[in-house]
């Protein structure tokens, strides 16, 4: 692929891009491809540096799986995001194990880790830049993590509910039971039975279609 298409979107991107030279520049452009993932497709395991990605299109899920199988939702990415937990080797500092997955078609950018390593070796700044990438995904993590130890469930069901709702401007959210439960590292049979209370008290109204939220302000008041 043309080396221009990434350059592109790398100088909005990337904070150091002007700051760095051309070789390292051509050097991250080089060792960049454009990867299409099917819904479903595993993107990363533990066992990979599998590079820095940035989101184009669609949605990935990044996770923590138990030994016995159970996972937790840590965080989701997004068209415009990157993410750094999927390079191991250039922020050795990270000791456990997280996984991704496609949950929608998606079309990502993806930086080699090996190379990205390298030229980060040679500037502070691009260092730097990982780590904050980092630690702002850290924050996410442990708001997560916050909401399993410390609340509710109608509580945490409400919030996702609502962020949920913002971020896809509906208020109908096309999800399963499975899907949600997911997401919030929960049961399907916990969700299912918070959301029928929900139903009854007619804060939502659930459909194969999704839950549609009936009264926002009800759910709202659940949040605090």
């Amino acid at each position: 692929m043309d080396c221009k298409i990434f350059e592109g979107v790398y100088q909005e991107i990337f904070p150091f891009w002007n700051e760095i030279s051309d070789e390292d520049r051509d050097y991250i452009c080089t060792n960049s491809s454009s990867v299409k993932y099917p819904k479903g497709t595993n993107v990363h395991d533990s066992s990979e540096c599998s590079g820095v990605f940035f989101v184009r299109s669609g949605c990935l899920r990044v996770y923590m799986m138990s030994e016995d199988g159970k996972d937790i939702t840590l965080y989701r990415l997004h068209a415009g995001d990157m993410c750094m937990l999927s390079a191991s080797c250039v922020l050795q500092t990270i000791t456990f194990d997280v996984f991704i997955d496609a949950e929608e078609d998606s079309e990502c950018f993806v930086v080699s880790g090996p190379a990205f390593k390298a030229v980060s070796e040679r500037r502070p700044d691009i260092k730097i830049f990982s780590l904050e990438l980092a630690v702002s995904k850290f924050s996410d993590v442990m708001w997560v993590m916050q909401q399993i130890l410390f609340m509710s469930m109608d509580k945490r069901l409400a919030i996702f509910l609502s962020d949920e709702s913002a971020r896809i401007k509906s208020d109908t959210i096309s999800l399963t039971h499975e899907q949600i439960a997911k997401y919030m590292g929960s049961a399907r049979e916990v969700v299912s039975r918070m959301l029928k209370y929900f139903s009854n008290e007619g804060i939502v109204e659930v459909s194969r279609k999704g839950v549609k939220i009936i009264d926002k302000k009800r759910l709202r008041d659940l949040t605090l």
